[in-house]
């Protein structure tokens, strides 16, 4: 059965390391979230979407290795050099849970829509495959966000998709950067009321409507920022909902 109403999972988590090298990982409880909210059965269906990174062999190598051993069925659609499923949209539509990594936000999206990704993802979104991610992965279901995707020093992105009418701040607590630029764009109306996520935070939402943060640790927020009449900003703690290990 799918989500039973368009569901996206917009993050500042995903994997852990086993600590045996960079590229041995498992996967964290937000994957469990996704598959109960996707209402999957016993082998949920999972399909990882790296464009952010440009497809990144070594990429695919780790995730298909962290998934080993679980009960996840795991695939990739990559569009470097060119797509490697036959039918995108089959494929994507056949998936209970859509997981896009992070990278560089403005790249993905450009790709994606020289491919016609957005639509075919809508579609996806709206017959109730789960859609998430991480960084890149969460701000592109948003109007925009702060994004190091010009250079090290964080600019403005405002051609999110936008299915989520908010602008979007990750890794907030882990790179100095990012609240005060927040603040900033809200402040001045670059971006609308914001919600942000710090590292191990993901943030629920039906439809269009935020309905809790989760994390994968203790200690963490997620945050929403929004701009008074007056032009005043301020920020409002959400205590996200602790997830099983």
């Amino acid at each position: 059965m799918p989500a039973s109403e368009p569901t996206i999972l917009a993050t500042s988590m995903g994997f852990f390391s086993r600590r045996r090298g960079p590229y041995d990982l498992r996967p964290g409880p937000m994957f469990e979230l996704a598959a109960e909210l996707a209402q999957a059965g016993p082998e949920p269906r999972i399909c990882y979407l790296g464009q952010a990174v440009g497809d990144q062999p070594t990429t695919f190598t780790a995730l298909y290795g962290a998934f080993a051993g679980t009960r996840f069925r795991m695939s990739h659609l990559a569009l470097f050099p060119m797509p490697n499923v036959d039918d995108i949209r089959a494929h994507l539509l056949a998936q209970d849970v859509i997981w896009v990594g992070g990278g560089s936000v403005a790249n993905l999206l450009a790709v994606w829509r020289v491919h016609g990704l957005d639509e075919i993802l809508h579609e996806c979104w709206q017959a109730g495959v789960v859609l998430g991610g991480v960084s890149a992965g969460s701000i592109c279901w948003h109007r925009g966000g702060a994004t190091d995707s010009f250079g090290p020093q964080l600019r403005a992105y405002t051609d999110g998709l936008g299915w989520l009418p908010y602008g979007n701040g990750v890794h907030y607590d882990s790179e100095g950067q990012r609240r005060p630029l927040i603040h900033r764009l809200v402040g001045d109306g670059t971006l609308p009321v914001s919600h942000c996520t710090d590292d191990g935070v993901g943030l629920v939402y039906r439809r269009d409507k935020l309905v809790e943060a989760v994390a994968d640790r203790e200690g963490v927020s997620a945050y929403e920022v929004s701009r008074a009449a007056d032009g005043t900003v301020s920020e409002k703690v959400i205590t996200p909902r602790l997830l099983a290990a």
